[in-house]
């Protein structure tokens, strides 16, 4: 096990312990914008209707009501990956997430964490 291993299990094991509910992205193909939403959207089990837009991905990080009570957690592996390989994209996302945050359902919190890879 690696080093960037050790600390993706760290991050999920205090988001455990603290008793939120911990959603992984591995970012370490994610190569463009289409492809981030996606893995996004898999990891909060986003429901059929996901527009797969930044629009939509805001919208959906807001609501979560599909998904059990209590806070959520986005741990991003390797953002760097795509902050490389589109940087426009990138940061497109990185803001709806960090917006969405900001402003999530009390019920159903949502935090987002950015684990860099290596």
């Amino acid at each position: 096990m690696d080093s960037s291993e050790n600390n993706v299990d760290a991050v999920v094991d205090a988001v455990k312990e603290r008793g939120a509910q911990p959603h992984l992205v591995d970012g370490t193909m994610l190569r463009d914008k289409a492809s981030a939403l996606d893995a996004i959207s898999a990891a909060l089990s986003f429901p059929d209707y996901f527009g797969k837009n930044l629009d939509a991905l805001y919208d959906c990080l807001r609501d979560l009501s599909w998904l059990q009570e209590g806070e959520h957690v986005l741990i991003w592996v390797a953002p760097e990956t795509l902050r490389i390989a589109d940087p426009t994209g990138y940061s497109g996302i990185k803001r709806a997430l960090e917006d969405a945050a900001a402003s999530a359902s009390e019920s159903r919190p949502l935090s987002v964490v950015f684990t860099e890879s290596g």
